[in-house]
């Protein structure tokens, strides 16, 4: 579905050399990335600001040419075939509209259907599906300009999907929205992945989308790829490891130890004490423990993904 073999882009820019002189110096946005993404998958695109997400989602789309390297989406070539490649893509930026601000949403939608040749019979179907999954016949008749950023984001999500594309990149499509409009769109894309009709490639720095949407996750930085693999596959790398919280009746014994566990950390009265999951299992831990104490309460943090990301940052 899609490749880039050695893709790179290299912009210009100037930088100070003194009081009034200035020379060009040549910056590496995406530095020679190689990725095959297949048809049905749901890839989560990440790194710090900077590392090149948009940059890489600008030359699939056709809107930046690339340096050097290869880049195709369905065999054709984003920037001399863009207007093919236009009819199969859907695209959505979260700080750029494909809306009319002076015309009601629905009346966008209708200028999108004669856009992209769309009969009307699949237009009205596919409107109908986007309409009960986001919950947007209550502002259809509201011009673009009136909305609030959550109900322009469904329009924006919905617009790019009428003309039924086959792949879908979304670049920071939650980037603003309140907790209700990010579970409406995260439910939708949800949904829409579960099809398996629609590729999507999904930028965003809000990793609860990642984890809630994308089975792959691939990180980059400084426009290299540091990982590609599952979310999974990313905690094995980074040492992460789930937690075990317990409330207890009575302290531990001073010398306890629990096989394949380690304390991380205490209450000052020892009746809460938090353990790391290192090599067992939350359920031979537990078992251990109610061996020998006695357990009022526990439960098992998952590792945070963020805390994770920030370290494979950090470790630049």
């Amino acid at each position: 579905m899609i490749r880039m073999r050695e893709l790179r882009k290299d912009f210009t820019v100037r930088v100070k050399a003194g009081r009034l002189r200035r020379t060009k110096r040549t910056v590496s946005a995406v530095d020679g990335i190689d990725l095959t993404i297949e048809p049905g998958e749901m890839v989560g695109y990440i790194g710090p600001n900077g590392a090149g997400k948009s940059t890489t989602l600008k030359m699939l789309t056709g809107v930046l040419a690339p340096s050097s390297g290869e880049v195709s989406v369905f065999g054709l070539t984003p920037v001399p075939q863009r207007t093919r490649l236009a009819l199969r893509i859907g695209v959505v930026f979260g700080q750029r509209s494909q809306l009319w601000w002076d015309l009601p949403l629905g009346e966008s939608f209708r200028l999108l259907r004669h856009i992209y040749r769309v009969p009307p019979a699949e237009h009205e179907t596919r409107l109908r599906r986007c309409r009960d999954l986001l919950d947007l016949d209550e502002f259809l008749d509201t011009p673009v300009r009136q909305l609030s950023l959550g109900q322009r984001m469904r329009g924006e999500l919905t617009a790019a999907l009428l003309h039924g594309p086959r792949v879908l990149f979304l670049d920071e499509p939650t980037i603003g929205l309140d907790v209700v409009s990010k579970q409406a769109v995260r439910s939708f894309l949800a949904e829409l992945g579960a099809s398996g009709d629609v590729t999507l490639v999904l930028t965003t720095h809000d990793l609860a989308d990642i984890e809630r949407l994308c089975d792959r996750l691939v990180v980059i930085d400084h426009g290299r790829v540091v990982h590609d693999g599952s979310i999974e596959a990313l905690h094995a790398r980074y040492g992460s490891r789930r937690s075990l919280v317990v409330d207890l009746d009575e302290p531990l014994p001073p010398d306890f130890a629990l096989p394949g566990a380690t304390v991380t950390g205490s209450a000052a009265d020892g009746h809460r004490v938090t353990f790391a999951l290192d090599g067992t299992s939350a359920g031979t831990a537990v078992a251990g423990l109610v061996a020998v104490a006695s357990v009022r309460d526990l439960s098992v943090v998952e590792p945070d993904i963020e805390d994770v990301v920030a370290r494979l940052y950090q470790a630049g």
